[in-house]
């Protein structure tokens, strides 16, 4: 089943787990200091709530706020793709290249790592922007 549609679902799948592990990271960092912002969180487990977020987990959820900017767009895109069959044969690259930049991207954000983070970023860009062109050549 190497057609357009698998490419898609796996890049799908893949990229939720990416972001369930964003989720992740954050919860192992707030437990494990034990320091939550949210009142009710903090009184759940009989703390004060924290003044800010742990440095960690306001870097998780920078990186969080990226991918729902782009990943997004990403499967939207890839909707249109599917549906109009645009390049059957650079799916599987476009597709996996995309989700392998994201996860990239998130390794890099968590680690703090430029020029790594931005490269990451640009490829998965060029990955829509190819997909645009290719699913125009076809409607147009």
């Amino acid at each position: 089943m190497e057609d357009i549609t698998y490419w898609y679902a796996l890049a799908a799948v893949l990229l939720f787990f990416k972001m369930l592990a964003i989720a992740v990271y954050q919860g192992f960092h707030r437990i494990g200091k034990m320091t939550f912002k949210t009142p009710e969180d903090a009184a759940f487990v009989g703390r004060e709530a924290a003044k800010e977020e742990l440095p960690q987990v306001q870097r998780g959820a920078r990186a969080w706020s990226n991918d729902v900017e782009n990943i997004p767009i990403f499967l939207a895109l890839g909707v249109a793709y599917v549906w109009v069959e645009a390049a059957p044969g650079l799916a599987g690259w476009l597709f996996m290249t995309f989700t392998g930049a994201r996860y990239m991207h998130t390794a890099c954000y968590l680690a703090a790592l430029q020029p790594w983070r931005t490269v990451a970023y640009a490829i998965g860009v060029a990955c829509m922007l190819a997909m645009c062109v290719l699913i125009l050549a076809v409607i147009l």
